[in-house]
């Protein structure tokens, strides 16, 4: 009489360490990081904390931290189907690039009488898109939102005081980015922290629905 083999279970291999859909990392701390970091060197010399001199240096800065590297944590976002900080991270990574070649390659062709007009018109136009994303922020935490409107005021303090020649508005400009710049890098520490720990270790208070 034949006999009915029973087949053994084979062992399955071990499941592999959970991979993010996307295959990318989270790019939001570099491209806070970049924000912050050029907005403070910025800020420092617009409040006059430190001598307009270093302004190359802050351009240099501006170009590779600012500009090339947020767009790239932008592009990131982007692919990770993340539209706010996408747009965000690009649009201020091109304000900064935007900024670096104003300053080196056409502020030297306007009127030396409208250069303060075009730099309060640059910021203008930015001050605008800060706007709108401000009203599309009111789903992401209270950080954001707190930041982003905090961004817009400053953009058109130094509009308004680039515009009208006034150094002391531009200086209270100045004191307002600090406190963006502070905000900017409060957000990149609590994600960098948390993508590191796993876990929420510096308070954010979303606002997203559940």
């Amino acid at each position: 009489m034949a006999t009915i083999d029973i087949a053994q279970p084979v062992a399955q291999p071990a499941a592999a360490p959970a991979v993010p859909a996307s295959g990318w990392g989270n790019s939001a701390p570099l491209g806070l990081a970049g924000f912050a970091v050029t907005t403070f060197m910025l800020s420092m010399v617009n409040a006059k904390l430190v001598n307009a001199g270093v302004e190359p240096v802050v351009f240099g800065v501006a170009l590779m931290f600012g500009g090339i590297a947020q767009v790239i944590a932008g592009a990131i976002q982007f692919r990770s189907g993340n539209t706010f900080t996408g747009v965000l991270f690009t649009g201020f990574g091109a304000f900064w690039l935007s900024l670096y070649a104003i300053a080196e390659f056409f502020l030297k062709d306007v009127p030396a009488a409208q250069v303060g007009h075009s730099l309060g018109l640059f910021l203008y136009g930015f001050g605008l898109f800060a706007a709108w994303l401000w009203l599309a922020s009111f789903r992401s935490n209270v950080v954001v939102v707190t930041a982003v409107g905090l961004l817009v005021a400053t953009l058109f303090v130094l509009g308004a005081g680039n515009y009208s020649g006034s150094g002391f508005t531009v200086e209270v400009g100045g004191y307002m980015g600090l406190v963006v710049a502070f905000m900017a890098a409060y957000l990149s520490c609590a994600e960098l922290c948390e993508a590191s720990y796993k876990r929420s270790v510096l308070p954010l208070w979303s606002l997203a629905k559940h």
